[in-house]
């Protein structure tokens, strides 16, 4: 079978926006700091009574909307997400429950920012083998809420947010939906990007500890190799690609990675300017930013890409 074909996209952010202006008045920093070494300008915060199930809930139903079909055809709701409404039952349930589509499957994933890639590559799978039609793949997160907010390096990157896709099975054209897809791991670099707590090890959530300028090199390196690795795996080449919609971590290896690859900044969606990083969020937020507001288009080839904490990395073609 075909690959998946997305059939619409949404996003929801949390109502709060907060500029690096007002950061400043709380940790030692600028708007000039932060908008120099990351792009970002501001990020939207949850409030008490947004929660990534809150969050995730109104993406998935502005993808729904979007693709003009009804709750009760999912079959199949993968969630990614490091920030689940409780340490179980799966956040992807609760949202299950809010559509009213109980009866199909449900669960979340964890491999941090990597977390969308994951899941849609996980959903394409259970698809193909025929055991749902209609699938929701959703990336959400709260990371707000396990950030030190005396900590600049970090609390200054991250901010909330969900976006969502609804993937149909294929219908045997192979120039079209899902193309190729590949995920690594590496858990020998665990200590450059974690969080300090667990319910099996501290018995708390805990904070984001990370070590930026070691995070950026192997970024760079990862997201290069492996968007290589989907070209070559396609018999794609990158001048072909019409939109390349990376994780929106940090501007510096948006711009860095596109000039490894010879991409030009143009086809480089970019909204880390307005998001920060909603690590899961990022790259389903940018793709429904970019169709939403008319870049990206039906019959495009976009390639999307992510790396997280872990590390996990990975990159997917899409005929849109």
């Amino acid at each position: 079978m075909s690959g998946s074909r997305v059939l619409g996209t949404g996003s929801a952010l949390p109502r709060r926006i907060v500029t690096n202006a007002e950061l400043a008045e709380q940790v030692d920093t600028s708007d000039e700091w932060i908008t120099a070494r990351t792009g970002i300008r501001q990020r939207h915060i949850a409030s008490d009574d947004e929660t990534t199930a809150t969050l995730a809930t109104a993406a998935a139903r502005a993808a729904l909307e979007d693709a003009g079909i009804a709750a009760d055809s999912i079959g199949l709701i993968v969630l990614a997400t490091a920030t689940p409404d409780n340490t179980f039952p799966a956040t992807a349930t609760k949202v299950q429950a809010a559509l009213g589509c109980t009866g199909g499957i449900a669960f979340d994933v964890a491999a941090v920012c990597s977390g969308f890639l994951y899941a849609l590559a996980t959903a394409d799978s259970l698809l193909r083998t025929g055991m749902a039609k209609r699938a929701l793949v959703i990336g959400a997160e709260t990371f707000s809420r396990i950030l030190d907010w005396e900590d600049r390096t970090t609390c200054v990157l991250f901010g909330d947010g969900a976006g969502a896709v609804v993937l149909e099975a294929g219908t045997g054209d192979e120039t079209q939906g899902i193309l190729g897809t590949k995920l690594h791991a590496d858990g020998n670099q665990h200590d450059l990007l974690y969080v300090d707590g667990g319910p099996s090890t501290t018995q708390t959530v805990g904070h984001v500890r990370m070590r930026g300028q070691e995070v950026f090199r192997h970024a760079v390196v990862n997201l290069s190799d492996v968007l290589k690795e989907v070209l070559e795996d396609t018999g794609t080449s990158a001048d072909q690609l019409d939109w390349v919609v990376p994780h929106q971590a940090n501007a510096r290896i948006l711009d860095a990675t596109a000039r490894k690859l010879g991409i030009a900044p143009e086809k480089v969606i970019v909204t880390v300017d307005r998001h920060a990083n909603t690590s899961a969020a990022s790259v389903p937020l940018a793709l429904d930013v970019a169709r939403k507001d008319g870049r990206i288009k039906p019959g495009d080839l976009v390639m999307l890409e992510a790396m997280g904490g872990g590390f996990t990395w990975g990159a997917s073609l899409i005929r849109m």
